[in-house]
């Protein structure tokens, strides 16, 4: 019964007796702690200083895509970069190159148009699909080409015939324009007459091994050695850092019923752990999204993820061990499943049930970013130094080591009486063949 207005209460509030009261608590919670697949799964590597990855040499020159350079809606194609051409590789001749650039017409198509005929077509922004006869007389899609691809080349019967899958911009050189160059230029016609030699090597661009085999009696067997990169890449390892600070009143008066000082610390641990797989992800430098190679890279057939976009995803590699997808890219790829009447297999990854697709599983990680259009990308992993995946770099065994590759310092107490931690932890990662790691890139989550 409520007590009429202006009369004293008869008996104690619960507001106020809360205040004597001991009452039950959880430790600090934190909304930003994840799964973090990306760290339990990934293989970790000791490393002290660098890591070298030594590599069989590869004979291939640059990246295979070519770089373009725009001025408002006006696109240009980098003259340098024509040498990303096949019939191009090694020549120097910066004056023809650039009559060649200019060479190029720009196009503008909208999703479904045709690709213009030409000699050469260099995708600038969008994807188109490539077309050809089927077995049976129809259509089919024979790749998927995205900026900085190329159909065609300056020899050979030209650019096949091709379809915008999305607003594209592409230049083309025509057959008639090739020729006159060819007139004015004696440098790039003898290049492409009489191309340099090229030092053998096998189907993935290494250097080839001799060997002979099938043969009898007692021939002379080819002699060889295994050449190796000469500059082969070094990866460092990165560095976490912050300084956790705690007033020596509040460790020293209310430490009870919890530690004040580890409850702070834990929870400044798991949001460096955050940062360390954000890092791990997005990094520019030895991130997995920007180490991908970029022959491992390939787009979405449609736009959402679909299981034919990821059985091209598994064929180009020997064996995947994980997925890794935003969960919108996840709960995408089962929206497609499940218009197909395609159930996905479960599996357990750390007491937590997974989708599966071809018994690879598929890790949910909101580190992988989704752009404002809804497009995100899902990587495939192969892990470890003895599959030749890719693995983790970290430092153990250090000063005050708190965690494996993390360590905790005491920094000392200041004038102030506030006690100082710093709170370090290294890592990196590495992706020791090409194959290693792939990208199914531009994936719809939306559809």
């Amino acid at each position: 019964m409520t007590a009429p207005a202006g009369s004293s209460p008869l008996s104690l509030g619960t507001a106020a007796a809360r205040r004597l009261a001991t009452t039950a608590k959880t430790v600090p919670q934190m909304r930003e702690t994840t799964p973090r697949h990306l760290l339990r799964v990934l293989p970790w590597t000791e490393v002290n200083g660098a890591y070298r990855v030594n590599r069989r040499l590869t004979l291939t020159a640059g990246d295979g895509r070519v770089g373009f350079a725009s001025t408002g809606t006006r696109v240009e194609v980098v003259p340098s970069e024509l040498c990303e051409l096949p019939s191009l590789r090694g020549f120097g001749d910066m004056r023809a190159l650039g009559a060649l650039a200019g060479g190029f017409v720009q196009h503008e198509l909208d999703t479904g148009r045709p690709v213009p005929p030409g000699q050469v077509v260099l995708v600038a922004h969008g994807k188109i699909a490539e077309v050809g006869a089927g077995p049976y007389g129809g259509r089919r899609t024979l790749g998927i080409l995205a900026g900085g691809d190329h159909l065609g080349d300056l020899t050979g019967p030209g650019a096949g015939a091709a379809t915008a899958l999305t607003p594209c911009t592409v230049l083309v050189l025509s057959r008639a324009d090739l020729e006159g160059l060819l007139q004015r230029s004696g440098s790039l016609r003898d290049h492409l007459l009489r191309p340099g030699p090229a030092r053998p090597r096998n189907r993935c661009g290494e250097a080839e091994i001799a060997l002979a085999s099938g043969h009898a009696g007692e021939p002379a067997l080819p002699g060889t050695f295994v050449d190796y990169e000469q500059a082969p890449r070094e990866y460092e390892l990165s560095v976490a850092q912050t300084i956790l600070r705690v007033h020596s009143r509040v460790a020293d008066l209310y430490n009870e019923p919890m530690n004040q000082t580890e409850q702070q610390l834990r929870l400044t641990i798991e949001a460096l752990r955050e940062r360390q797989e954000d890092e791990l992800v997005n990094n520019r430098e030895f991130g997995l999204l920007h180490n991908a190679d970029l022959t491992q890279r390939i787009h979405t057939r449609s736009g959402p993820p679909t299981p034919d976009d990821l059985d091209e995803l598994l064929c180009r590699r020997r064996s995947s061990h994980y997925f890794l997808a935003h969960p919108r890219a996840v709960a995408a790829f089962g929206r497609q499943c499940n218009r197909r009447g395609l159930r996905p297999d479960v599996t357990e990854i750390g007491g937590a049930k997974v989708m599966a697709w071809r018994g690879v599983p598929m890790l949910p990680c909101n580190k992988i970013p989704v752009s404002g259009g809804g497009l995100s990308s899902i990587m495939v992993m192969r892990l470890g130094e003895k599959e030749q995946g890719v693995v983790g770099l970290r430092r153990t065994g250090l000063v005050d080591e708190y965690e494996p590759g993390l360590s905790v310092r005491f920094m000392g107490i200041d004038d102030k009486a506030i006690i100082s931690y710093l709170v370090t932890a290294y890592y990196s990662a590495a992706v020791l063949v090409p194959d290693a790691l792939g990208i199914l890139e531009n994936v719809e989550v939306n559809s």
